[in-house]
């Protein structure tokens, strides 16, 4: 898979920075000038519906070639029970690291007196339909996508013109991702207008009341990123700081665009790069991206704390248990349903029946700021996912030339 850093023109040796400062002027552009940035929401909204074309066809190509162009069926079977595994196993100790983190902090102690109250009578409505599998399955694109790539993978690695169609697979692949390495040139613009317009219509100044609950939230999120994400990639072999290092270019991306699908393509070209083989790369990244949401997680766990604090209701430890278990399984469903985070959280303030599902007005207006944290968890989730699967499957070649993640 071709690379996403290729040389190029120089602005697309310098994206990264490009990125940065693209960043950097939409933050005063969206401080000083308003009513000009939120203007300019177009821009980011075109650039993450341009790139999420790209998806589609990458993780069909990418799959159907991985396992087609491996002998052993049996592997794919166990890389996908074992991402699973870990998906569960992950997703759990973030929404554990949610819950803890706002027992501690108590973010939800604060003076409700000038806080905008904003309808959430919507959420609350959708909410109570509950968690629902085959809604979740309909809606959910990548996820029917990446299923129907599996079972053509295995069709085609039992034809007797494997070869052949694995010879067309190729080129088809790589002109996919020269293709998407051209709009990645885009990403400065996409990052500027999605930054701006959030800095222009809601304002720095609507952080002031809720800045306990963002303070706490981006505390968990990079609590969970550097001791738990980070000492899980050091007993497999990896470093932390690298692999961060590594994907800054996509991280750039997530935060202007509020969107981990943004940076999805791009990152599964960097996972390859770093040297993870591509079938682990096709299997672990489209999957995690609807069952490996650490973010997300953390975000619900903490939220439903933060609300039960803010109405003072006491919650005994049996009820913390009980909306763990909750989370388990309503979080898995975040990425296939429209509205995401929010009708997740409605409907699991319905299931618990204790909590005024009417407090989701509060998170309105800071919801937007919120998503980025959400976002770059996510992403930097997946990406630590696909390497500890590839390096337990004996899928990772660690060569000098490759960029590595290695201490």
């Amino acid at each position: 898979m071709p690379s996403p850093t290729h040389r190029g023109p120089w602005f697309s040796r310098h994206l990264t920075l490009l990125v940065f400062i693209a960043l950097l002027a939409a933050i005063i552009l969206g401080q000083f000038a308003p009513s000009i940035a939120v203007k300019t929401e177009w821009m980011g909204k075109d650039f993450v519906a341009l790139i999420k074309l790209f998806i589609p066809p990458i993780i069909f190509l990418t799959i159907v070639s991985g396992i087609s162009g491996m002998s052993d069926l049996k592997k794919v079977g166990r890389i996908g029970v074992k991402s699973l595994l870990y998906f569960e196993i992950v997703t759990t100790l973030s929404l554990a690291i949610g819950i803890g983190t706002a027992l501690l902090v108590q973010p939800g102690h604060i003076d409700r007196t000038g806080l905008a109250i904003q309808d959430a009578s919507k959420y609350a409505s959708q909410g109570t339909k509950g968690f629902n599998w085959l809604e979740f399955f309909e809606t959910n694109l990548t996820l029917q996508v990446l299923v129907l790539a599996v079972i053509t993978g295995i069709v085609v690695s039992l034809l007797p013109t494997r070869e052949k169609i694995l010879g067309w697979l190729k080129p088809a692949t790589n002109f996919v991702f020269r293709l998407l390495k051209y709009v990645m040139y885009l990403a400065p613009l996409g990052a500027f207008g999605g930054m701006a317009f959030t800095i222009g219509k809601y304002g720095i100044r609507t952080l002031k009341p809720l800045a306990m609950l963002m303070v706490t939230l981006y505390g968990a999120m990079l609590l969970f990123i550097l001791i738990v994400l980070g000492l899980i990639l050091r007993y497999f072999g990896f470093n932390i700081f690298r692999y961060l290092k590594n994907i800054r270019e996509e991280i750039l991306i997530v935060l202007g665009t509020s969107s981990s699908e943004a940076a999805l393509p791009s990152l599964m070209a960097r996972l390859e790069q770093m040297g993870c083989s591509q079938p682990v790369v096709g299997l672990v990244v489209p999957t995690g991206y609807s069952f490996n949401l650490d973010g997300t997680s953390i975000y619900l766990s903490m939220s439903v704390l933060f609300l039960a604090q803010l109405y003072n209701v006491s919650l005994s430890p049996g009820e913390l248990l009980t909306i763990l278990g909750i989370l388990m399984i309503t979080s898995k469903g975040a990425a296939g349903v429209t509205g995401s985070g929010f009708i997740v959280l409605a409907s699991t303030l319905t299931a618990i029946k204790k909590i005024p599902v009417e407090g989701l007005a509060f998170l309105l207006a800071i919801d937007k700021f919120m998503s980025e944290a959400r976002a770059i968890t996510n992403i930097i989730g997946n990406g630590v996912a696909t390497l500890v699967i590839s390096k337990s499957e004996k899928e990772f070649r660690d060569t000098p030339s490759s960029p590595g993640v290695n201490p």
